[in-house]
């Protein structure tokens, strides 16, 4: 038999009736404390914490009514059942509008009494783990998550830290892994939309049409197999923040009508006559230089005026060095936890290989090479030959500046050496990459890449 492990109140000034509530209760496994008057039950309310209320309507020093809309307040988790020996529909609904979870009528209604309690619980577990999990979220995605001492980073923190409680659009720049996201979701996280929603898109993996569908949204009948209307991820943020990832990608024609969110937040969806209203934030990132696109008319001048009120330029790896050993520590811990191996530090020369890498793809791309790492190790400490080939014997090792030509074989090697670990999968390749399934198709071709496994 289920037996239900949370606490209830009961407070009722005719002993006999409480006692025997008391009674029926403590038999279903709650644990049941009781007060004969609402002054003793704030103090228990206080003191204990507990997790569900059954409380009579008239009490000598107050009404169950107006203590609902006192209590509730300041205790949002809790749910309040009201008793009363005279019901009557005014109270009731008055009850309800306070925030009573429900009303019931005493001697008529006792054998409801058990039933609503346990779904009354059943509320209360779901709202802990809601806010266990929005805390675990907040916790996540916050600034102490990002690591690194060097001064660039901790620049980037500190401009993060100051827009994060305004509403101001932010422009985020760096290379691809250089942990864009990362910092959208703490600027949305340490801001008064934290608890709202965060919706990530990335513009570069869809064509103009599906993009304009999946932001802005569709009518039923809009074109071919739109059976249904469908809310945009646009409309999906409202009240919270949109992340806008490789905006450069954005097809100038839909430009026109992110400028229009953003400054009357307003759109009209693909095949609507009629404007949809929001109130979102918008954060945009690019790997691109963007003022050079406006100039060159591939960027829409007037857009990115707009995205560029506020601008915060993340480091790429090589340029904080002393951060490398920080954030392989990390994902060492990390990785040696998920798979479960007992691998407890790096060998000075696998750390010293990391330190010689160029790192193109950044963060991610140490992630990436440190997970491959862990799942190759058989010691309990890194060596360099759980290092991919090219790190371990040096061949990615560059000095000084590199030139145009140098540049083009190291992403292409970077991009074979991706496929090759996805198995010729492009999807997932594209994803490790964070670049647009079409720009890894171009690139494949531009480079002549096997996607063989």
């Amino acid at each position: 038999m289920y037996m239900a492990t949370g606490t209830v109140l009961i407070i009722d000034d005719e002993e006999k009736l409480r006692t025997l509530l008391a009674r029926i209760i403590r038999l279903e496994g709650y644990t049941v404390l009781e007060a004969d008057s609402l002054k003793a039950a704030r103090r228990l309310l206080e003191k204990e914490g507990p997790d569900l209320v059954l409380c009579d309507v008239k009490l000598g020093d107050g009404n169950g009514v107006d203590f609902v809309a006192e209590i509730k307040p300041r205790f949002p988790s809790l749910e309040i059942i009201l008793l009363t020996a005279y019901g009557n529909i005014a109270d009731g609904v008055r009850a309800m509008k306070n925030g009573a979870f429900d009303y019931i009528t005493k001697g008529d209604d006792n054998d409801k009494i058990i039933p609503l309690l346990a779904r009354a619980f059943e509320k209360v577990q779901l709202q802990k783990r809601v806010e266990q999990l929005e805390r675990q979220v907040g916790k996540r995605y916050s600034f102490d998550t990002i690591l690194g001492s060097s001064p660039r980073i901790l620049d980037a923190i500190a401009l993060a830290k100051k827009v994060a409680p305004t509403d101001t659009t932010v422009l985020l720049l760096g290379e691809t892994g250089t942990g864009k996201e990362v910092f959208a979701q703490a600027i949305h996280q340490a801001g008064k939309r934290a608890g709202k929603p965060f919706i990530a898109l990335n513009c570069s993996a869809f064509g103009k049409e599906l993009l304009e569908s999946e932001l802005f949204g569709h009518k039923a009948g809009a074109f071919t197999g739109a059976v249904k209307d469908k809310k945009g991820l646009i409309e999906e943020a409202d009240t919270g923040t949109l992340f806008l990832d490789e905006i450069g990608e954005m097809h100038i024609d839909l430009q026109a009508k992110l400028l229009r969110v953003l400054e009357t937040g307003e759109f009209i969806k693909v095949g609507d006559t009629r404007s949809t209203r929001v109130n979102v934030r918008i954060i945009a990132a690019t790997n691109r230089d963007l003022q050079k696109d406006a100039t060159d008319g591939k960027f829409r001048e007037d857009l990115y005026y707009r995205l560029n009120v506020f601008t915060i330029t993340l480091p790429p790896l090589r340029e904080r060095k002393k951060d490398i050993a920080l954030i392989a520590e990390f994902y060492l811990r990390f990785f040696a936890q998920k798979t479960g191996k007992k691998i407890k530090s790096m060998s000075p020369e696998f750390l010293e290989r990391l330190q010689q890498q160029e790192w193109k793809g950044n963060i991610r791309e140490l992630k990436n090479t440190m997970e491959r790492a862990i799942i190759l190790a058989d010691e309990e400490v890194l060596g360099v030959d759980s290092l991919p080939s090219e790190l371990s014997s040096g061949v990615l090792r560059h000095h000084g500046p590199l030139s145009a030509f140098d540049l083009a074989s190291v992403e292409k090697l970077h991009i074979q050496r991706v496929l090759l670990h996805t198995k010729g999968n492009k999807t997932e390749a594209a994803h490790l990459l964070n670049i647009g399934l079409t720009t890894l198709y171009r690139k494949i071709e531009e480079y002549r890449l096997t996607t063989e496994a």
